[in-house]
């Protein structure tokens, strides 16, 4: 059976609430809100006043995790500065999730990792949204909700785990120690089970098609969008709403998109969507429903 995805070609904060009650779902007790918080000097990522309807209706509170590359981000003091600056705990209860501590979380079936680190934070919460910014990626080619659930969520040290294929848990010795692209992916497609069997049937995921550059939020300096805005979209399927984002763009009559394919890609970014697939975290074959024309 094909998974639903949802479509709106109305980008405003009223649409962003409809996509969420289109999918007939109740996320039950403490909301966690997973979206991309921007780095510091980024131009591109979802700003805070747009999302706050759907966030406020939720009553969630938005969590994000530290980096494992130099910048704004990958230490907890500056973290939360740049939340503030960037507006996200004026309006939001904000969690960084692995500000204090880090728990395990274990993947018996595991491709190439059989464990994912998570912050601590993360057990105070019964159910989750993933916000993404849908986008193009440096080294994964594109960002959407299986890299929110995987590296998104990952700890600090979790992120190094995942880039590095398992190798090691150090932003100190990560880019020494990168794995094979292949493997990297695979490596997400692993510990976005983990938040998917973390949350058994409580996750409802969004993607917001707006700013499509081919770099990602955590660019300081990324490049301008390549592509015109194209929509919003939800589902109940991690896999089913990237690959729907992503047919959007191949089938868009937008001369951009090519520059957004290339990135795609070069960085074998489909690979993450099969991988996913053949793990049983969602369906690549879906319905697209416009809930425009219903």
């Amino acid at each position: 059976m094909k998974s639903k995805v949802y479509f709106t070609k109305n980008i405003n904060p009223d649409s962003l609430i409809k996509m969420y009650q289109v999918l007939d779902i109740e996320l039950p007790g403490n909301i966690a809100i997973k979206l991309h918080s921007g780095e510091e000097g980024n131009q591109n990522f979802v700003k805070p006043l747009f999302v706050k309807p759907l966030i406020d209706y939720l009553k969630g509170t938005v969590v994000e995790c530290n980096t494992a590359y130099e910048g704004s981000r990958n230490e907890t003091k500056k973290h939360q500065e740049l939340l503030k600056k960037h507006g996200w705990s004026k309006y939001f209860k904000v969690d960084l999730l692995d500000s204090e501590d880090e728990i395990e979380l274990r993947i018996p079936d595991g491709l190439v990792i059989k464990k994912n680190y998570v912050g601590k934070n993360i057990e105070k919460y019964d159910s989750m949204l993933v916000l993404s910014h849908f986008k193009g990626h440096p080294m994964g080619g594109f960002g959407g909700a299986l890299k929110q659930l995987s590296i998104g969520l990952a700890s600090s040290n979790g992120k190094s785990y995942i880039h590095s294929a398992g190798k090691v848990k150090s932003q100190d010795v990560l880019w020494s120690n990168i794995a094979p692209q292949d493997k990297f992916l695979e490596s997400m497609a692993d510990a976005a089970e983990s938040i998917i069997n973390y949350f058994p049937k409580k996750i409802a995921y969004i993607n917001i098609m707006v700013n499509l550059s081919v770099d990602c939020d955590c660019c300081s300096e990324a490049e301008d969008p390549c592509l015109k805005d194209i929509g919003i979209l939800s589902s109940l399927d991690p896999v089913a709403l990237d690959k729907a984002c992503l047919d959007l763009i191949y089938n868009s009559n937008d001369p951009g998109k090519n520059h957004f394919i290339e990135r795609v890609e070069s960085r074998n970014g489909i690979h993450l969507i099969e991988t996913a697939t053949n793990k049983n975290l969602g369906n690549i074959e879906y319905e697209l429903i416009d809930v425009d024309k219903n």
